[in-house]
């Protein structure tokens, strides 16, 4: 089966985050099951920040016997990415089936217009929270307005669907709210096993860290709720 996946973001930008990963593993699955399996996406490049795109990245890339294929973002607004040739990447390639991440995003818009045009079956997926993420209710008036202004789209990308893959029950709620309940599919996010099989250290040990201690993995954000935890230790510590 010839699949496509969908993004905004795909390898090197691994700044990108959650999104980038998941498709990434979704990927190297559907590979291994005898698929033949292309990302679509645009040209971020790693760096420090989510707006340095590099025309000079391979427009196609074999990675772990899946294909990347790259198209450049023109302009972008905030984390909107246009880039108009990964419609005629798919149109192109005729896959048998798509499967698009991050709902918020040029990308799934035009593979939803692909899908629709191609009359093949379309999957959508949303990480972070599609109506409930932080980032939603920051910010000035302009991003307010933009946010505002994705509604028609989103509402487009979702009744055009056919089924929607999420991750646990929090995002369900999230997608029933638009009234296609019967679409839904809880997939749990898996764990890849080889990923586990590497050799551990003494984290404490090799610190030199004797005394109670919390361990904060992620990115630097106060999206990711850091604020929060501080605020907590504290008054844990106050309270004990």
């Amino acid at each position: 089966m010839k699949i496509a996946l969908v993004s905004p973001a795909s390898f090197p930008a691994t700044q990108f985050g959650g999104i980038m990963f998941l498709i990434a593993d979704i990927a190297k699955e559907a590979t291994n099951l005898g698929n033949d399996v292309v990302v679509y996406t645009t040209d971020l490049d790693f760096a420090n920040n989510a707006n340095t795109f590099n025309k000079n990245l391979p427009r196609k890339e074999i990675m772990d016997n899946f294909t990347i294929k790259r198209s450049h973002v023109w302009f972008r607004i905030n984390l909107f990415f246009l880039n108009p040739g990964i419609y005629f990447q798919m149109m192109k390639d005729s896959p048998d089936i798509i499967h698009t991440i991050g709902i918020r995003s040029f990308q799934s818009f035009i593979a939803t217009i692909v899908a629709k045009k191609k009359k093949i079956p379309l999957v959508i997926s949303d990480q972070g929270g599609l109506t409930t993420h932080p980032d939603l209710k920051s910010g000035g008036i302009f991003k307010k307005i933009l946010y505002k202004l994705q509604v028609p789209m989103i509402n487009f990308i979702i009744n055009n669907s056919t089924k929607i893959s999420v991750a646990n029950e929090y995002e369900k709620n999230i997608f029933e709210k638009f009234n296609q309940t019967s679409k839904i599919e809880i997939i749990r996010n898996g764990i890849n096993l080889e990923t586990m099989k590497t050799k551990t250290d003494d984290f404490k040990k090799k610190h030199g860290i004797s005394f109670p201690f919390v361990l904060f993995i992620g990115r630097f954000s106060k999206v990711k709720g850091i604020d929060i935890l501080l605020h907590a230790i504290k008054i844990l510590k106050d309270r004990p």
